[in-house]
């Protein structure tokens, strides 16, 4: 990998935001396959695939821990303590539908997959930092992304590469994408979804409540573009369905009241039917430089839980 690709994906993952994110811990708030998760270090140790260290055995220590190279060495009995991989596996779900390259004002701002891809990286940071385990699905119609999780501080740069190979492409299915995933993810962990939502609301949440049905804990960032929220556009204006490329001509004022009520209905709607199934629903839109919003979100989570 030459210096420029090198720079290109690790765009996503800023000094400044690093230095503010230092002191700050995502706490999954749910016991997770019988740990308190989101904490730095596991305190346990078992038998993953990560060395931790050699100890001198010790009168009661099983025998099959014994490093029996080192014994042929050294003539003494040494034990391999391995550390548990992670207290907690997470997977950030990202959308990577057509609607996700969407952005009203290309000077100012970033599209909604790019905003999504700044916010993965820094949690990935954070989690990774935490001794977490963290995977990435892309999806729009189908999954065509999966990294499993892994722990290892190396993995940020594999994650970290993917993100930046992230494109908008398809129609979205959000709701199939969910359910697949439920049914995938056999241990119970974090899942974090970054999508603008642009799909059947009631499709979405059967895919989110498969999650919990599972037993996992899910975090939504609803991203929208602030025109998509305030519905400001000042003159007679062509709409495309980035999807399916369908156009519509009028006049934005005309129908920025009802459109207004409409999308609250709909944020109303996710925000009340994930409080009662205990799912984390934020909303952000990418106004507000990420770094920000998900310093605000993870001050919000520290207070809250």
């Amino acid at each position: 990998m030459n210096d420029t690709d090198q720079q290109d994906y690790r765009r996503y993952l800023k000094p400044e935001v690093v230095s503010r994110l230092k002191g700050m811990e995502l706490k999954a708030r749910l016991v997770v396959e019988g740990f308190i998760t989101g904490l730095h270090k596991s305190p346990y140790h078992g038998f993953s695939v990560e060395f931790a260290e050699h100890r001198q055995y010790m009168p009661g220590d099983s025998i099959r821990n014994i490093d029996w190279k080192v014994y042929a060495k050294s003539d003494r009995f040494y034990i391999k303590e391995f550390e548990e991989e992670t207290n907690l596996k997470a997977y950030i779900l990202i959308d990577t539908s057509a609607s996700m390259g969407y952005v009203s004002d290309e000077k100012r701002r970033i599209n909604k997959l790019e905003y999504c891809s700044y916010l993965a990286a820094s949690l990935t940071f954070l989690m990774l930092k935490q001794r977490d385990s963290v995977g990435m699905v892309g999806f729009d119609e189908r999954i065509h992304t999966y990294i499993p999780p892994k722990s290892a501080a190396s993995h940020l740069h594999v994650l970290l590469k993917q993100m930046d190979n992230l494109a908008p492409s398809e129609k979205t299915n959000i709701s199939d994408t969910l359910h697949q995933m439920a049914e995938r993810i056999k241990r119970r962990g974090l899942i974090i979804i970054m999508s603008d939502l642009f799909d059947d609301p009631h499709r979405i949440l059967a895919g989110l409540k498969h999650f919990r049905h599972k037993k996992h804990e899910i975090i939504v960032f609803h991203v929208l573009d602030p025109r998509e929220r305030d519905f400001s556009f000042p003159t007679e204006a062509i709409f495309e369905d980035l999807e399916t490329g369908e156009r519509i001509v009028t006049l934005p004022w005309q129908i920025k009241k009802d459109y207004q009520k409409e999308l609250s209905s709909v944020f109303d709607n996710f925000s009340r039917e994930c409080r009662m199934s205990n799912i984390d629903y934020h909303l952000i839109d990418t106004s507000i430089p990420y770094d920000h919003a998900l310093l605000a979100y993870l001050n919000k989570r520290a207070r809250l839980y």
